[in-house]
């Protein structure tokens, strides 16, 4: 899929940033940067495209983004409307691959970072018991003096070269640079299906928000992002009927419905054909994750 290029805003004095997001609601543009990202949900819930990747993300995620890796964030609509109060907040850590300079990454003993830093650039998600440890840190560093950052940035890649816990998220890295109008239309496209997921969406009505025809709306979609624009949207309600598999309050009929699937049936396929398991399975094993499912 295509990004837009965005430019970090950097201290002149600073190695790295990391600041304390909060907005009313959040719709975040696909985007991407030099800069690897250490992303911490403090509140707030939606879906987020890490890549080819699209899941569900909620308070007490941590991720880490690696260079160039296209993202976005794209809180749900209903998250405001039942509460009006209701913001997102994040702690967002940037750095480049070279911050502590270009000879560091040629040391043997960097070695473990130079290795994290490829793994990143599909996008890791933190697990376990690492989320509180990595958490912890990110809120020291908003404390810190400069010298205390440096070591506290330290510790955190110290852990995560250390642990087992990340699990990558999108299948490649590779993706189109593209200019500003080819990154509107694709957000359009994004918060368009997101706003309108759980009714009927015809080519037509998509291509017509897109301002193009529905032949050269799927040649431009597919192109964009190697899947057709019916794989994307599968995807999207397949990610909001896992959210509520999970929240365990609705039968699995009611959820179907409510994901935007018009038949049962369909819904199953549909969903083993993306999480590999049935709705049910997921459940179970998202449940009670020591449960064996195969």
């Amino acid at each position: 899929m295509k990004a837009q290029y965005h430019r970090v805003p950097v201290s002149t004095q600073d190695t790295f940033t990391v600041r304390y997001d909060t907005t009313r609601t959040l719709s975040s543009i696909w985007h991407y940067h030099p800069q690897l990202e250490l992303h911490c949900v403090v509140q707030g819930e939606g879906v987020r495209f890490v890549g080819d990747d699209i899941s569900n993300f909620s308070a007490g995620e941590i991720i880490l983004l690696g260079e160039n890796l296209p993202h976005n964030w794209q809180c749900n609509e209903a998250y405001f409307r039942d509460d009006p109060d209701a913001r997102f907040e994040a702690i967002v850590l940037h750095f480049l691959p070279n911050w502590l300079g270009a000879d560091f990454l040629k040391l043997a003993e960097a070695l473990p970072v130079t290795k994290l830093y490829e793994k990143a650039r599909r996008g890791l998600l933190i697990q376990g018991e690492l989320v509180h440890i990595v958490r912890q840190l990110m809120e020291e560093a908003l404390r810190a003096a400069p010298l205390d950052r440096v070591i506290i940035l330290l510790s955190i890649l110290k852990h995560l070269t250390q642990s087992e816990l990340i699990q990558p998220l999108a299948t490649s890295h590779g993706f189109y640079q593209s200019n500003e109008q080819e990154t509107v239309r694709l957000n359009t496209i994004c918060g368009y299906t997101l706003a309108n997921y759980t009714r009927e969406i015809t080519l037509e009505d998509v291509a017509s928000v897109a301002h193009l025809s529905v032949t050269s709306f799927c040649r431009y979609f597919k192109m964009m992002t190697r899947k057709t624009y019916f794989q994307f949207l599968i995807e999207v309600r397949v990610s909001f009927a896992c959210r509520a598999l999970i929240e365990n309050q609705l039968p699995i009929e009611v959820i179907c419905y409510e994901s935007g699937f018009n038949n049962l049936s369909n819904f199953y396929r549909q969903f083993k054909k993306v999480q590999g398991v049935s709705p049910l399975e997921y459940k179970k094993k998202y449940l009670n994750p020591f449960v064996r499912t195969s």
